[in-house]
């Protein structure tokens, strides 16, 4: 075994080891890789058209998308903080109405029924505390990635030298002409995914508007921020909005589902199309199966990055296992003649 593959072994067998070993710092890291790429690229994007230095156009973009989050607090945060008050006070009120409407039907009656009571198991407090600390988790995860994050945008080439360091010197310019492969399909992909899950929130707040379903720039908003996750998130964000159009009548509910199809459908067969005709491009069998596949092991953050995963092991397998392995083999020698 040539020190090039004994380098590029030790490299994969590390990601791979620390995926088994610590599936959250890896999905940490993933994070803030992800969000570096996304960061940076934008930045890239104004340093090449007002002619500043990268580092001085991240800085920027860093400091304008400060100054909007903090004006978007100070002129939506109380309607916004209204309308959630509201929504965790009718979903109830929801989720009892069409519990009520359900048990007319005698086979759904028994099967809420087998559900057990209402009534709060012991360690409940437990369980709480558990979930607080969960959340606190959450919180310093996402802290860490953005930290990753900023400083990966901020000075890219360190890194980047840094992992080339740890290849043999033969492989280095393939590896540094694979990372930015992957870099660029992960720029890519976040950029799609962004413009994506824009359009879905607003063509979903547009049209439970025109149903008449309250709190409808919420339902928009957890809609457009569910998209990140492909072909479930969707269905999750309908819930809420379906649970609280039941309120109104069945007619408010089905006009509901009918929004949710038509948008997804939209997004599917029109949007992201036309976002990433030149852009990475997921087989959708490939991407629900990595989504299953990695739900199952890792859980929900496993669902999150299916994709972005995908891409990446996508371009990997295009870049060493097809150009590098399988089109690198030597042809076959023509087999001579036997006289």
């Amino acid at each position: 075994m040539t020190r090039r593959q004994t380098s590029l072994a030790v490299l994969g067998g590390g990601v791979l080891a620390l995926l088994v070993l610590s599936p959250s710092a890896f999905f940490v890291i993933f994070a803030g890789l992800l969000l570096g790429v996304g960061i940076s690229g934008a930045g890239q994007w104004i340093a090449d058209r007002a002619g500043l230095g990268r580092g001085w156009a991240v800085a920027i973009l860093l400091l304008g998308i400060l100054a909007a989050a903090v004006l978007v607090s100070l002129l939506f945060a109380p309607a916004i903080a209204e309308q959630i008050d509201e929504l965790t006070r009718t979903l109830p009120t929801a989720v009892e109405s069409l519990r009520t409407r359900l048990e007319q039907y005698e086979w759904l009656d028994r099967l809420i029924s087998s559900g057990g009571g209402a009534s709060l198991p012991e360690g409940t407090g437990a369980a709480a505390a558990g979930a607080l600390f969960s959340v606190l988790g959450a919180g310093a995860n996402i802290l860490i990635a953005l930290a990753i994050g900023i400083y990966g945008a901020i000075s890219p080439g360190i890194y980047r030298r840094g992992l080339l360091l740890l290849v043999a010197p033969s492989a280095r310019s393939r590896a540094e002409e694979v990372i930015a492969a992957s870099v660029k399909v992960l720029r890519r992909w976040f950029g799609a995914q962004l413009v994506s899950m824009a359009v879905v929130g607003v063509l979903t707040t547009i049209g439970l508007w025109l149903v008449g379903v309250p709190l409808a720039p919420l339902l928009g908003l957890i809609a457009g921020l569910l998209g990140f996750v492909p072909n479930i998130g969707p269905i999750l964000s309908a819930v809420p909005a379906v649970l609280l159009a039941s309120t109104q009548g069945g007619t408010a509910a089905l006009l509901t589902v009918g929004v949710f199809l038509v948008v997804q459908a939209l997004e599917s067969y029109l949007i992201t199309p036309k976002v990433q005709q030149d852009q990475v491009s997921l087989p959708p069998a490939l991407l629900i199966a990595a989504q299953v596949v990695f739900g199952l092991i890792f859980g929900l953050a496993g669902l999150l990055f299916a994709g972005p995963l995908t891409a990446v092991g996508m371009t990997l397998t295009n870049e060493l296992y097809r150009r590098d392995y399988l089109e690198g083999e030597p042809q076959a020698a023509s087999a001579q003649r036997v006289d």
